[in-house]
């Protein structure tokens, strides 16, 4: 897939002659608010064959090349290139497709031995009913490896809500986590309605994480983390209400989010991580916790201080990073989750812990601030498809902060009130599976669920083979 920025004056019947596909299936795979009308800056996915790529440190051609198994003369002609010899770091190119002439008497699967894929991926990227029967000169195009990964997705939707979120997009998921259980101070759970969306994950094979948290709607729970690690006994207890909710439920995994820890429970925590380990590793179960976005193990402070990521990393089996929130509801207009950020981040947690163990936390939703922003003022959240539908309600141009790697627009309201709009689109979303790419990280998670985001979706499943756990 190709992501298209969006010139003065161009449309959707343009792109479609341009890139030759068709109209509607740029509609569907964007879902756009109105085809008669593109947003200067709007960023289109536009579902051909092709790929993008974008340059790295110590890249050729020849390295490009040999990576996409195709001709480095293909590269050349594809993007007109001048000079051969040198390309910049942070350059797009257009990877084209690699297609193969069906010569007399060969078999699907003598096709896809050469290529080293399988004959079932050439079938469903050619629609072909019948392997059995591919007619020489046959034009068809080879799959190109995607890399692995897994897909976490947490949930705060209600049970129906999530579970027709989940019937949608299950087949692009690893694990849905449905938030939360809240902890008690006595080492119980509060327990909510999520067994339909269990009911769906399990029909998608879609491994269901229960996700315990001491957050709560109206208090970071800072006191309640201390009253249940500091103590030994409820540790314990809250690990056996645990179990009982994991095999009453069918959970697999746990996932531990427990967030404005004391300083001083650090090593609490870490004791509650490797006691959870030591409980569920017999029974089958996997453990692992979500961490606040450090970028150092000295950066201290009530977020920070207590999320030991060297010790996370070690115990859990495997580390969410929310690297996201930059942006919060009561901060002044900025990227939610900048790339820049993340980076830092991720390449602190790549110092004490291995790629295999971490996931890229990516937020999905978008932000709408008045401005001039006043202090205590509040944005307002909602989905990346609410924005594009409000940014052609106002005729705005969409503007990409290259540094952040974040889309933004400003509109004046039917009041004289202006805005300004954060949230992400399908350049944002290339920039962190190209960074989850370049780290070899085990996964990505979405928080959260239930803002319509159809751009992500396809360029996702584009980017990856989504892993099913058995």
């Amino acid at each position: 897939m190709l992501v298209h920025v969006v010139r003065q004056g161009e449309t959707l019947w343009l792109l479609a002659s341009r890139y030759n596909v068709s109209v509607d299936n740029i509609m569907k795979v964007n879902q756009l608010p109105n085809p008669n009308q593109l947003l200067i800056g709007q960023a289109i996915v536009i579902p051909t064959a092709g790929a993008i790529h974008t340059v790295q440190v110590g890249e050729n051609l020849w390295t490009i090349a040999q990576n996409y198994g195709i001709s480095v003369n293909s590269i050349i002609m594809a993007n007109r290139l001048t000079n051969a010899n040198s390309i910049l770091q942070g350059t797009t190119l257009y990877i084209p497709p690699i297609i193969h002439t069906v010569q007399l008497g060969e078999t699907l699967w003598r096709i896809a031995n050469k290529y080293r894929t399988t004959a079932q991926a050439i079938m469903n990227v050619n629609k072909i009913q019948n392997p059995n029967i591919i007619i020489a000169g046959t034009q068809l195009q080879i799959p190109r490896k995607r890399p692995t990964i897994q897909v976490n997705a947490y949930t705060y939707q209600k049970d129906e809500e999530a579970t027709q979120t989940v019937n949608e997009l299950g087949h692009l998921l690893t694990y849905l986590s449905p938030f939360a259980y809240m902890i008690k101070e006595d080492g119980t759970l509060q327990p909510f309605k999520e067994d339909l969306m269990l009911e769906a994950a399990r029909s998608k094979n879609v491994t269901p994480m229960l996700s315990i948290t001491n957050l709560s709607t109206t208090d970071v729970g800072t006191n309640l983390a201390h009253e249940v690690l500091a103590n030994p006994n409820i540790r314990e207890k809250l690990i056996a209400n645990i179990l009982i909710v994991m095999e009453d439920k069918g959970y697999k995994g746990l996932n531990i989010d427990f967030e404005y820890v004391q300083p001083g429970d650090r090593e609490n925590y870490n004791q509650f991580i490797q006691l959870a380990v030591d409980r569920l590793h017999p029974k089958g179960y996997f453990v692992s916790t979500a961490v606040a976005p450090k970028t150092s193990g000295a950066q201290e402070g009530l977020l920070y201080t207590a999320h030991d990521y060297e010790a996370h990393g070690r115990i859990a089996d495997f580390v969410v990073l929310m690297t996201y929130e930059w942006g919060w509801r009561g901060a002044s207009p900025q990227a939610i989750s900048p790339i820049n950020q993340m980076r830092r981040v991720v390449e602190y947690a790549l110092s004490v812990m291995p790629a295999e163990k971490i996931f890229l936390g990516f937020q999905i939703y978008a932000r709408d601030w008045k401005i001039p922003h006043r202090e205590g003022a509040v944005a307002e959240t909602f989905s990346p498809h609410e924005a594009i539908r409000r940014a052609t309600r106002y005729n705005a141009t969409i503007q990409y902060d290259e540094t952040t790697q974040s889309p933004f627009f400003r509109y004046v309201d039917e009041k004289g009130q202006g805005h300004e709009v954060w949230f992400e689109d399908a350049r944002s979303a290339q920039a962190k599976f190209n960074m989850a790419k370049q780290y070899n990280l085990k996964g990505i998670s979405y928080w959260a669920l239930g803002y319509p985001y159809p751009q992500n979706w396809a360029l996702l499943e584009d980017n990856f083979e989504i892993e099913k756990l058995v």
